[in-house]
């Protein structure tokens, strides 16, 4: 019951910083992806499931706060979700290192596929926030892998 209220904590935070973030300046949503931070890190403390239920859940809410088309933040998210708590659980990704190296790669992959459903299904044209978009993958590794390490050292003192 615990990690269910972690999970909505985790989800309204995201829904807050998205909106704070979209208040300071819409060029910030995309540099900063909170809704993904949300999936991986439960993707790598919870793995497959609970990831791939995160990553629906975040990626319908990151769609309702769109004007794109509904579904594609959904799909996307629930597979950066499974891919990553599956991932994880077969490799060995806590060393800060190898998690930086291996959010990064997930991320870029998810990104590339938000980017290719929207414009060769959907044949929309493609925001790329001045190009401030290449760097979504390397804010989000970073902020996901500095917070994953802090909850864990948080934890170990805690026990």
């Amino acid at each position: 019951m615990r990690s269910l209220y972690e999970a909505v904590l985790g989800i309204i935070l995201a829904v807050v910083l998205h909106t704070l973030l979209g208040k300071i300046s819409a060029s910030l949503l995309f540099l900063f992806n909170t809704f993904s931070w949300v999936v991986l890190y439960f993707s790598l403390a919870k793995h497959e499931v609970f990831g791939a239920v995160m990553g629906s859940v975040c990626g319908l809410l990151q769609d309702s706060f769109s004007l794109g088309v509904f579904g594609v933040g959904g799909l996307t998210k629930t597979l950066l979700g499974f891919s990553t708590g599956y991932t994880s659980r077969k490799i060995n990704v806590a060393p800060p290192v190898r998690n930086f190296v291996f959010l990064l790669i997930v991320s870029s992959i998810e990104l590339a596929l938000w980017k290719f459903l929207v414009f060769f299904l959907f044949r929309e044209r493609l925001a790329w926030g001045g190009g401030l978009v290449f760097f979504q993958p390397l804010t989000t590794a970073l902020i996901v892998t500095l917070l994953f390490q802090i909850m864990r050292r948080v934890r170990e003192e805690g026990s």
